[in-house]
């Protein structure tokens, strides 16, 4: 069967792009590092702003020195606290190399959660999958959590895996809680339910993959703010459309940035990492934030 000359040119041409996309999403755009900035009105009327530094998805493997470098010198910012929503780990040989890129921000308080790549590596995965909601969840080798999880606490930040605690910051009195990852279901709600404490200024929850009945949880009991990870903002996402898939059960819209829950706030984070099977990004580039929690309007 003949081809004519205008087809296989056509062909080439779609060919020569996706390459060039492919290489633009994995050469370039997965390391454009970025610091996105929100304000969050959830503070009581007549507090002063803090600024809350919001990191997820670091999916460190060995040899990320750029990346390590840069989430690093974010203790620059001189956040009053920081949060941290999971999934630090690709690789096991990768905790020092985490170890040394969050040491520069325990000059500031800080809590985090767990998400499944702090205690299984990745491994490769149909990407078709990720447009399956009930696709069954693959386990790769032990990550060193237990290793992770010190290093987190001598710290001195919160560790908040299905725990709760209160601390005091920038003179806000603070009422934290959190779950362990939702999306591997360690998540146990039940251990931190129960509203708000009234003498808390501000309340924040904390969770790995943002699952609506783990939202719904937090914003029932009165919490003020929530911050997730896990969904990598969509990962490749089409200009003019978003997110193909979230990769959990929030809807696309609030793949990733501030939006409201009910009477909450919510912030997503792409995240600043891939899984090593799929270092790609496409309109979605690497992020961290720094959020400034200002008043409430009345």
């Amino acid at each position: 069967m003949k081809i004519s000359r205008g087809l296989a040119a056509a062909a080439g041409i779609g060919v020569g792009a996706g390459a060039l996309a492919l290489a633009y999403a994995s050469l370039y755009e997965r390391v454009q590092y970025t610091l996105r900035h929100f304000a969050v009105p959830a503070l009581p009327e007549g507090a002063e702003p803090i600024r809350v530094l919001h990191i997820s998805d670091l999916h460190m493997t060995p040899g990320q020195v750029r990346k390590a470098h840069w989430v690093a010198s974010l203790a620059a910012l001189d956040p009053d606290l920081v949060l941290l929503t999971g999934d630090n780990l690709a690789h096991p040989d990768a905790i020092d190399l985490v170890t040394k890129t969050l040491r520069p921000l325990f000059s500031a308080p800080g809590a985090f959660v767990f998400g499944s790549n702090d205690y299984y590596a990745p491994v490769f995965k149909n990407p078709l999958q990720y447009f399956n909601p009930n696709h069954e969840h693959k386990y790769g080798e032990p990550l060193p959590t237990e290793e992770l999880r010190k290093v987190l606490v001598d710290g001195g930040w919160l560790d908040l895996n299905n725990a709760a605690a209160d601390k005091v910051v920038s003179g806000l009195n603070v009422h934290f809680a959190g779950v362990d990852d939702p999306h591997f279901d360690l998540d146990d709600y039940e251990l931190v339910s129960g509203p708000v404490p009234a003498s808390a200024d501000l309340s924040i929850g904390l969770t790995h993959s943002p699952e609506p009945r783990v939202l719904d949880e937090f914003a029932r009991d009165g919490y003020d703010f929530i911050a997730a990870g896990h969904t990598h903002g969509g990962q490749v996402c089409v200009p003019g459309y978003g997110a193909l898939v979230t990769n959990c059960g929030i809807d696309r819209e609030r793949v990733k940035g501030l939006h409201p829950w009910e009477d909450t706030w919510l912030h997503v984070s792409a995240g600043l990492g891939t899984s090593p099977y799929a270092p790609v990004r496409f309109a979605c580039a690497p992020e961290a934030s720094l959020l400034t929690f200002v008043p409430k309007a009345f």
